[in-house]
């Protein structure tokens, strides 16, 4: 009994000491993630203020946003959140800014994967923006330099929708009759780095559909599908859904928007 007694006070102190360590840790990094930043051969890190002589205009603003908590490993360097994304910088200053002498995460997303390891494997999946093909960019939907880096948010002018669709330009509108989801943003339905489903779509089938029709719509004819309607229809729905989805089958196949029909039928 007294061994047990004298193990379980051991364990409370040690596990008191280091809960207690782990707290000191977070108040020091609650600011700041350190990351290892890219390499470039020959470079050294000149800091964040000889950013700002050329870049006044991204570094001005930088600071309210998440990414400026990034920084490098080493205290003597100073503020150094600018290299720690996009590389040691001297011979990008020596050079005036010359091209290639630094490392552009518009250029090739490996600088947003140091951070970003899910969204990287997101890309693998089946379903994807081609990213890692080159086709398309981080910072085409993302303004790495602002607030949360998620265009559409915040006091942006822009929202979520509008970003997706200076792409998807067949999906944008406006439709007489408008799918309430677009209100709401593309991710309500899509996840724009990746998926095993097909077009990107956060769940298969009427089970996309119904994580928010599961009611009957408070207006007669609103032109929201609900499963209360599929229950009472003297349709088959479930035949019908057998040979397809929500949206296609003939049903459905305008799920973002239509000018014909309440239906969302083309």
């Amino acid at each position: 009994m007294k061994m047990r007694l004298n193990w379980t006070k051991q364990t409370l102190i040690f596990g008191g000491a280091a809960a207690w360590g782990l707290l000191l840790i977070s108040c020091v990094m609650v600011n700041r993630t350190v990351v290892a930043p890219p390499k470039i051969a020959g470079a050294s890190y000149v800091g964040t203020k000889e950013c700002t002589q050329c870049h006044e205009e991204v570094t001005g603003h930088f600071g309210s946003s998440t990414h400026a908590k990034v920084a490098v490993a080493d205290s003597k360097l100073g503020d150094t959140s600018c290299e720690s994304c996009h590389g040691p910088g001297s011979i990008h200053v020596a050079a005036g800014g010359g091209k290639g002498s630094i490392v552009n995460p518009g250029k090739s997303p490996e600088a947003c994967f140091q951070c970003h390891t899910d969204k990287q494997g997101q890309f693998n999946l089946p379903n994807s923006h081609p990213v890692l093909a080159g086709k398309v960019s981080c910072v085409d939907c993302h303004d790495v330099h602002e607030s949360t880096a998620v265009k559409g948010t915040g006091a942006a002018l822009e929202n979520e929708v509008a970003t997706c669709t200076k792409c998807h330009t067949a999906q944008k509108g406006p439709f007489v009759y408008e799918h309430g989801a677009m209100k709401e943003g593309c991710t309500a339905c899509h996840n724009p780095h990746g998926s095993v489903n097909a077009k990107m779509l956060v769940a298969r089938d009427a089970n996309l559909c119904l994580r928010c029709h599961l009611e009957t719509p408070s207006v007669p004819n609103a032109g929201e599908i609900n499963a209360n309607s599929i229950r009472s229809t003297t349709e088959n729905h479930n035949s019908r859904l057998m040979q397809g989805t929500c949206w296609s089958a003939g049903c459905h196949e305008a799920p973002h928007g239509s000018n014909a029909s309440y239906h969302f039928r083309y």
